[in-house]
């Protein structure tokens, strides 16, 4: 028998899941929690084989939670399940240890084979998933890293510069000079390490892009 932890905070998701896996007859569900820190309490007692994991708490993150069970228990696999496919989420979840990370509209057949196979031992995230999204990882925080770099003044013209506008029309909409607007492009483009208007304009929509997946991961 797999035994199986549940981590939801939506029961009747936990009671679907719960009647789906011991339909099977081999995976039973040892232990439900609604909440991130009922989670790590009653892990403890019910010493599953396989944990799933919801991604979003009401008080918390699944992929903490992942991280916290994985270094009392590493033996257990650690089952991410996300409403969401979201690679930051992804790579955070690879990083916490995570054995598979699959989307609530998931088949229940497959979400089965995924549980069975997390439980023998294999990964349902492929080497080349994890280079891709631990690499996107890596230039999304070096990307705000180098905005954090930048004054107030020097992120308004950034965003401006990403509309479209040109220095004399950035000038106009802040009531700057247009050398005083140059002058700051010029700097935000050397702390940025960019050359060109155009890389710091895909940059500041490639932030922008982030910032709404998070608005909308947190709606």
């Amino acid at each position: 028998m797999v035994r199986v932890f549940l981590l939801d905070d939506h029961a009747v998701v936990r009671e679907g899941v719960r009647r789906l896996l011991e339909a099977d007859g081999d995976l039973v569900v040892v232990g439900e929690a609604a909440t991130a820190a009922e989670a790590l309490t009653a892990v403890e007692a019910a010493a599953p084989d396989v944990a799933v994991l919801d991604v979003r708490l009401p008080d918390g993150d699944g992929v903490e939670v992942c991280r916290e069970l994985r270094s009392r228990h590493p033996n257990l696999a650690c089952l991410m399940l996300t409403s969401f496919a979201d690679d930051e989420a992804l790579a955070q979840a690879v990083l916490a240890g995570a054995a598979g990370y699959v989307l609530k509209q998931i088949h229940g057949t497959e979400l089965v084979a995924s549980i069975r196979a997390v439980a023998a031992g294999h990964s349902l995230i492929d080497s080349e998933t994890t280079r891709r999204v631990l690499g996107e990882l890596r230039r999304a925080n070096a990307e705000r890293e180098g905005v954090e770099r930048l004054t107030h003044r020097e992120r308004e013209i950034l965003e401006l510069i990403a509309a479209g506008k040109t220095n004399r029309e950035i000038g106009a909409e802040l009531f700057l000079a247009e050398k005083t607007v140059k002058n700051y492009v010029s700097n935000l483009l050397a702390k940025l390490g960019m050359g060109r208007r155009s890389e710091a304009a895909a940059y500041a929509a490639r932030l922008a892009e982030r910032r709404a997946q998070t608005g909308r991961r947190d709606e």
